[in-house]
């Protein structure tokens, strides 16, 4: 892959809190799923939001700012020596918020903003963009071009699900293989896949359950990496807990991912399934 970045074992890794809670908590979080990952030798990239400007109510949790959100990602990276991943939402942002990050995001649901994924990849950083939940996987494209017409090739594209009717996403596993097929990478965010948007009476609901075996399935149909929602105690969290995971089940989880993958490699390299 040609992300800036951990790529361990073929497998790149997002994953930290839905939203930046203070910066005391993003780094106790960062320092869990840091010691989660270290039995299994491998790294990532810690992602959590300063700001969730989608959501269903006026009255829902949205952060604690940019300013207080970025100081509270930098010290994640002063102190643990982390490479860090937060969204953008307006062009204004994006200059600010470059000068902090190691990799820009765009949320699904600005997947189509022109002006922002043109100013994203003006910045030089990687690009994440998130698929739209109302997006076909191979229109995709033309949004991965509108940041490449920067002269910057450093995208990939994360899936998280497409809406079904109201309140539910359901994941197409072959978008993994349309999007890769743009010549760009593909993450696979497992948690906000298992989103029920709005159902919650207010606020978004999820079926953490599902978390698993969507992220098995993604590694089998041979995603490039894992986007994980991590907390401490996802049922008191302030955004998106419905369908967080723990430390304990991300490494469970990612352990198993990892198992997966390398039976793959080596069932291409040693002809397993020939004949």
């Amino acid at each position: 892959m040609m992300l800036v970045g951990p790529e361990d074992r073929g497998l790149f890794l997002i994953a930290g809190p839905c939203v930046v809670e203070s910066a005391d908590h993003a780094v106790m979080v960062a320092e869990m799923i840091q010691e989660a990952l270290e039995p299994l030798g491998v790294d990532f990239v810690f992602k959590s939001s300063f700001d969730k400007a989608n959501r269903t109510s006026i009255g829902s949790f949205r952060g604690i700012g940019m300013e207080k959100g970025l100081e509270a990602l930098q010290t994640v990276k002063d102190r643990l020596g982390l490479k860090v991943l937060t969204d953008v939402h307006e062009t204004a942002q994006v200059s600010t918020v470059a000068q902090v990050v190691d990799i820009l995001q765009i949320p699904a649901f600005l997947c189509r903003q022109t002006d922002l994924l043109v100013e994203a990849g003006r910045s030089g950083l990687p690009v994440n963009i998130k698929k739209g939940q109302f997006m076909s996987p191979g229109d995709m494209r033309f949004s991965v071009a509108k940041v490449k017409s920067t002269g910057n090739d450093k995208v990939f594209l994360t899936e998280r699900g497409t809406t079904l009717g109201y309140g539910n996403l359901v994941v197409d596993m072959r978008s993994i293989l349309i999007m890769k097929a743009i010549g760009v990478p593909v993450v696979f965010d497992a948690t906000h896949s298992v989103q029920l948007p709005g159902a919650a009476g207010g606020s978004s609901g999820g079926a953490r359950e599902f978390v698993e075996p969507l992220a098995f399935a993604a590694v089998g149909a041979g995603c490039d990496g894992l986007f994980f929602e991590v907390h401490n105690d996802p049922d008191k969290a302030p955004c998106d807990g419905p369908n967080m995971i723990t430390p304990m089940a991300f490494r469970r989880i990612v352990g198993t991912c990892l198992r997966i993958r390398e039976a793959m490699r080596r069932s291409m390299t040693e002809g397993v399934w020939d004949g």
